[in-house]
Protein backbone atom coordinates (compact mmCIF):
# COMPACT_ATOMS: atom_id res chain seq x y z
CA UNK A 1 0.00 0.00 0.00
CA UNK A 2 3.04 2.15 0.85
CA UNK A 3 4.61 1.43 -2.09
CA UNK A 4 1.44 2.79 -4.17
CA UNK A 5 0.82 5.74 -2.72
CA UNK A 6 4.97 6.50 -3.38
CA UNK A 7 4.19 5.77 -6.89
CA UNK A 8 1.25 8.12 -7.03
CA UNK A 9 2.84 10.96 -5.31
CA UNK A 10 6.12 10.46 -7.67
CA UNK A 11 3.57 10.64 -11.00
CA UNK A 12 1.87 13.38 -9.13
CA UNK A 13 5.01 15.30 -8.74
CA UNK A 14 6.03 14.90 -12.54
CA UNK A 15 2.87 15.58 -14.04
CA UNK A 16 2.37 19.18 -15.27
CA UNK A 17 0.23 21.65 -12.93
CA UNK A 18 -1.74 24.39 -14.65
CA UNK A 19 -0.14 27.53 -13.86
CA UNK A 20 -1.42 30.26 -11.75
CA UNK A 21 -3.26 32.97 -13.67
CA UNK A 22 -0.23 35.52 -14.61
CA UNK A 23 0.09 38.64 -16.96
CA UNK A 24 0.50 39.27 -20.18
CA UNK A 25 2.23 42.24 -21.51
CA UNK A 26 -0.54 44.69 -23.01
CA UNK A 27 0.29 48.22 -24.83
CA UNK A 28 -2.17 50.44 -26.75
CA UNK A 29 -1.30 53.17 -29.35
CA UNK A 30 -0.84 56.04 -29.58
CA UNK A 31 -1.25 56.77 -26.00
CA UNK A 32 -1.58 57.70 -23.04
CA UNK A 33 -2.90 60.75 -24.58
CA UNK A 34 -4.41 61.19 -28.44
CA UNK A 35 -5.82 64.20 -29.98
CA UNK A 36 -8.23 63.74 -32.92
CA UNK A 37 -10.94 66.08 -34.91
CA UNK A 38 -14.09 65.91 -35.50
CA UNK A 39 -15.31 63.19 -38.80
CA UNK A 40 -11.62 61.85 -38.71
CA UNK A 41 -11.20 57.75 -38.38
CA UNK A 42 -8.92 56.83 -34.99
CA UNK A 43 -6.89 54.00 -35.57
CA UNK A 44 -6.35 52.62 -31.96
CA UNK A 45 -3.53 48.98 -31.44
CA UNK A 46 -3.57 46.34 -28.81
CA UNK A 47 -0.45 45.02 -29.03
CA UNK A 48 0.29 41.52 -26.61
CA UNK A 49 3.34 39.57 -25.94
CA UNK A 50 4.53 36.77 -23.45
CA UNK A 51 2.23 34.87 -23.95
CA UNK A 52 2.22 32.03 -21.61
CA UNK A 53 1.57 28.61 -23.81
CA UNK A 54 1.74 28.04 -27.42
CA UNK A 55 -1.26 26.47 -27.87
CA UNK A 56 -3.43 29.23 -26.19
CA UNK A 57 -6.14 31.83 -27.99
CA UNK A 58 -6.63 35.03 -26.88
CA UNK A 59 -9.96 37.20 -26.11
CA UNK A 60 -9.39 40.39 -26.96
CA UNK A 61 -11.70 42.99 -25.41
CA UNK A 62 -12.29 46.86 -25.89
CA UNK A 63 -14.17 49.20 -23.21
CA UNK A 64 -15.24 52.59 -23.02
CA UNK A 65 -15.60 55.07 -20.62
CA UNK A 66 -16.61 59.02 -20.40
CA UNK A 67 -14.68 60.59 -17.62
CA UNK A 68 -17.94 60.50 -15.23
CA UNK A 69 -19.20 57.02 -16.16
CA UNK A 70 -18.10 53.51 -15.59
CA UNK A 71 -16.84 50.74 -18.62
CA UNK A 72 -18.36 49.61 -20.76
CA UNK A 73 -17.86 46.70 -22.93
CA UNK A 74 -17.60 48.01 -26.47
CA UNK A 75 -16.68 45.12 -28.63
CA UNK A 76 -15.04 41.76 -28.47
CA UNK A 77 -13.23 39.41 -30.55
CA UNK A 78 -13.52 35.63 -28.74
CA UNK A 79 -11.04 33.19 -29.01
CA UNK A 80 -12.30 31.59 -32.08
CA UNK A 81 -11.44 35.11 -33.49
CA UNK A 82 -15.38 35.94 -33.59
CA UNK A 83 -16.40 39.87 -33.16
CA UNK A 84 -19.07 40.88 -30.99
CA UNK A 85 -20.57 44.10 -30.04
CA UNK A 86 -22.06 44.92 -27.08
CA UNK A 87 -25.12 47.75 -25.15
CA UNK A 88 -25.51 50.76 -27.60
CA UNK A 89 -22.24 49.39 -29.46
CA UNK A 90 -24.74 46.88 -31.10
CA UNK A 91 -26.99 49.44 -32.84
CA UNK A 92 -26.39 48.99 -36.65
CA UNK A 93 -25.12 52.54 -36.72
CA UNK A 94 -22.58 52.37 -34.15
CA UNK A 95 -21.68 48.84 -35.53
CA UNK A 96 -20.90 50.48 -38.52
CA UNK A 97 -18.47 52.91 -36.68
CA UNK A 98 -16.49 50.08 -35.17
CA UNK A 99 -13.90 47.61 -36.54
CA UNK A 100 -11.97 45.11 -34.64
CA UNK A 101 -9.41 43.30 -36.73
CA UNK A 102 -6.31 41.26 -35.78
CA UNK A 103 -3.81 42.40 -37.52
CA UNK A 104 -0.95 39.56 -36.28
CA UNK A 105 -2.38 36.03 -34.75
CA UNK A 106 -1.89 36.65 -31.34
CA UNK A 107 -0.25 39.73 -31.19
CA UNK A 108 -1.72 43.24 -32.65
CA UNK A 109 -5.33 44.00 -32.71
CA UNK A 110 -6.58 46.71 -34.66
CA UNK A 111 -9.39 49.05 -33.26
CA UNK A 112 -11.21 51.63 -35.78
CA UNK A 113 -13.35 54.10 -34.53
CA UNK A 114 -14.80 55.89 -37.94
CA UNK A 115 -16.35 59.16 -38.28
CA UNK A 116 -14.99 60.73 -34.77
CA UNK A 117 -18.07 61.88 -32.75
CA UNK A 118 -17.26 64.48 -29.68
CA UNK A 119 -19.33 61.88 -27.72
CA UNK A 120 -15.89 59.31 -28.65
CA UNK A 121 -14.18 60.97 -26.08
CA UNK A 122 -12.72 59.11 -23.33
CA UNK A 123 -10.84 56.23 -21.54
CA UNK A 124 -10.18 53.16 -24.38
CA UNK A 125 -9.02 49.89 -22.72
CA UNK A 126 -8.11 46.72 -23.82
CA UNK A 127 -8.25 44.06 -21.79
CA UNK A 128 -7.11 40.47 -23.10
CA UNK A 129 -7.38 36.57 -21.56
CA UNK A 130 -5.11 34.23 -22.72
CA UNK A 131 -7.11 30.94 -22.78
CA UNK A 132 -6.59 26.85 -23.87
CA UNK A 133 -7.67 23.96 -23.16
CA UNK A 134 -6.44 21.58 -19.92
CA UNK A 135 -7.83 18.69 -19.62
CA UNK A 136 -10.62 19.61 -22.07
CA UNK A 137 -12.02 22.64 -19.75
CA UNK A 138 -11.38 26.29 -21.09
CA UNK A 139 -8.68 28.01 -18.63
CA UNK A 140 -7.72 31.13 -18.18
CA UNK A 141 -3.59 31.07 -18.19
CA UNK A 142 -2.85 35.06 -17.83
CA UNK A 143 -4.92 38.43 -18.13
CA UNK A 144 -3.60 42.02 -18.85
CA UNK A 145 -4.90 45.81 -20.26
CA UNK A 146 -4.26 48.68 -21.22
CA UNK A 147 -5.31 52.45 -21.84
CA UNK A 148 -5.22 54.95 -24.03
CA UNK A 149 -7.33 58.46 -23.51
CA UNK A 150 -8.91 60.11 -26.83
CA UNK A 151 -9.80 63.85 -26.01
CA UNK A 152 -10.14 66.96 -28.10
CA UNK A 153 -11.78 66.12 -31.04
CA UNK A 154 -11.97 69.53 -32.05
CA UNK A 155 -13.70 70.68 -35.63
CA UNK A 156 -12.18 72.85 -38.19
CA UNK A 157 -14.64 74.93 -40.05
CA UNK A 158 -14.49 77.63 -42.93
CA UNK A 159 -15.75 80.57 -42.26
CA UNK A 160 -16.78 83.33 -44.77
CA UNK A 161 -15.14 86.99 -43.96
CA UNK A 162 -16.94 90.05 -44.72
CA UNK A 163 -14.01 92.04 -46.26
CA UNK A 164 -13.60 91.29 -49.45
CA UNK A 165 -15.62 88.12 -49.39
CA UNK A 166 -12.10 86.17 -48.21
CA UNK A 167 -12.94 82.53 -46.94
CA UNK A 168 -10.54 81.62 -44.05
CA UNK A 169 -9.99 78.23 -41.76
CA UNK A 170 -10.88 78.45 -38.14
CA UNK A 171 -8.04 76.28 -36.45
CA UNK A 172 -8.64 74.54 -32.89
CA UNK A 173 -6.61 75.63 -29.76
CA UNK A 174 -2.50 76.44 -30.19
CA UNK A 175 -1.64 73.02 -27.98
CA UNK A 176 -3.71 70.99 -30.41
CA UNK A 177 -2.59 72.08 -33.27
CA UNK A 178 1.01 72.27 -32.37
CA UNK A 179 0.24 68.55 -31.51
CA UNK A 180 -0.60 67.54 -34.66
CA UNK A 181 2.53 69.49 -36.46
CA UNK A 182 4.54 67.31 -34.04
CA UNK A 183 2.94 64.17 -35.08
CA UNK A 184 2.49 64.35 -39.02
CA UNK A 185 -1.18 64.77 -38.57
CA UNK A 186 -1.98 67.75 -40.53
CA UNK A 187 -2.35 67.82 -44.27
CA UNK A 188 0.57 69.12 -46.38
CA UNK A 189 -1.84 72.04 -46.94
CA UNK A 190 -1.52 73.26 -43.60
CA UNK A 191 2.14 72.93 -43.47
Amino acid sequence: MRLLALVAAVLLARAPAPEVCGALNVTVSPGPVVDYLEGENATLLCHVSQKRRKDSLLAVRWFFARSDSQEVLMVKMTKLRVVQYYGNFSRSTNRQRLRLLEERRGALYRLSVLTLRPADQGHYVCKVQEISKHRNKWTAWSNGSSATEMRGILSFSWERGAFLGISFLTLPPPFALHHRLNHGLLPAVFL
